[in-house]
């Protein structure tokens, strides 16, 4: 009994166990900040002169090894290559690998993410040699303005389908014959069905980069794409394209300021269905020029009474097609035109496009009178007047 007493006198108090515990996580902290002293002064002291040592050796290479690139002095015949709107460095790489400008993608990507102006590269046709470093692949194409080669078609608003046919053919040395053949295939432009087969009004106004040796149709076919695209963003139903191109062209023709687009945009709604006082005639000079072969100007007595479909003087309603290509603000307007009960509009001041709008025939003649009071003053400017009798 009395050794059982003493062994059980001879355990540590719970206290003597916690400062066992203690002495032991000092020992373990200090064992800890001997090995990260240790190891942080191998990091200053010896890692520099590793890397130093990697930078000269051909170990540096083993992160490359395997892909394949290049060399200089391994240029080959120069191709023509085309980098789409919104393509990645990766999408360039594979681009540029079917070309056989880049032997590899990796080497191109290995390039384009080391360079870090890579990023100004824009989309467009470039020329470029063949069996080139990525390196390189990357400096060329960041110098667009000597590689590129694309071309730029300008589509201004109101322009005839007559007229962009002749600056396409123009600027990719086409003949205009083949421009409008090209134009009457359909089918391979992609003109919607409610277009009727013309194409007027659906060539989009702006600026389009294509490659020297796009098809004709394919340039076209963009022009129209682009117009889908703006009509489909504006819910406008496909049955009432057509009409809504009818009436955005004339109103591009007659309105030089855009601050009237809305206005005009309502002579024409009003007239459409006016029994009273023009009998749903337009009476638009564009319209009538459009009909005689002109795409600007004053017609003369002779043209206002030329019998065609496009004379809103003789003829009431919408003329058959749109006499050119309306742009966004003339497509607006016409599908938010201003309230009012104008039926006429006329311009009083040829140089700032000061127009006067009026709902009665008296109220016009009066504003016609200021009309011919300017032109009295300024005799050298010439005459022109918008949606008279």
């Amino acid at each position: 009994m009395g050794d059982i007493f003493d062994a059980f006198s001879d355990a540590p108090t719970p206290s003597q166990v916690k400062e066992k515990r203690r002495r032991r996580r000092v020992r373990t902290a200090a064992v800890f900040a001997v090995i990260f002293a240790v190891l942080a002064g191998v990091t200053v002291t010896v890692l520099p002169n590793i890397r130093a040592w990697m930078s000269d050796s051909p170990i540096s290479d083993i992160f490359s090894e395997g892909v394949e690139d290049y060399a200089d002095g391994e240029e080959g015949d120069p191709v023509q290559v085309t980098i789409p709107e919104g393509s990645t460095g990766a999408d360039m790489a594979t681009i540029l690998t079917n070309a056989e400008v880049v032997k590899s993608r990796e080497a191109f990507i290995n390039a384009f993410n080391a360079d870090q102006g890579a990023g100004s590269i824009q989309p467009g046709t470039y020329e470029l040699p063949t069996r080139i470093s990525g390196a390189r692949a990357v400096a060329l194409l960041k110098d667009h303005g000597g590689q590129r080669i694309d071309i730029n078609i300008t589509i201004p608003e109101g322009f005839t389908r007559t007229q962009v046919h002749e600056r396409v053919a123009n600027l990719m040395d086409l003949p205009i014959e083949d421009v409008v053949a090209a134009s009457e295939n359909v089918e391979a432009i992609g003109l919607p069905a409610e277009a009727g087969g013309k194409v007027e009004g659906w060539y989009k106004p702006g600026t389009y980069m294509v490659s020297p040796d796009t098809p004709a149709h394919d340039v076209l076919g963009t022009f129209i794409s682009a117009r889908v695209t703006e009509l489909d963003g504006l819910d406008v139903p496909s049955e009432n394209r057509q009409e809504l191109l009818i009436k955005a062209s004339i109103l591009e023709r007659e309105v030089n300021q855009s601050q009237y687009y809305a206005q005009v945009a309502r002579v024409i709604e009003n007239r459409l269905v006016d029994t009273a006082s023009v009998n749903g005639r337009l009476q638009m000079d564009s319209t009538v020029l459009y009909g005689v072969g002109k795409s600007g100007g004053i017609p003369t007595r002779a043209e206002l009474d030329n019998d065609n479909p496009y004379n809103t003087y003789l003829y009431a309603g919408l003329p058959p097609t749109p006499i050119g290509s309306p742009g966004s603000e003339a497509i607006q307007a016409m599908l938010n035109p201003a309230d009012g009960d104008w039926l006429y509009f006329v311009t009083v001041d040829l140089y700032t496009g000061e127009t006067l709008f009026a709902a009665t025939l008296e109220e016009h003649n009066a504003n016609k009178l200021l009309l011919d009071q300017w032109l009295a003053e300024n005799p050298d400017y010439g005459s022109s007047t918008e949606g008279d009798e």
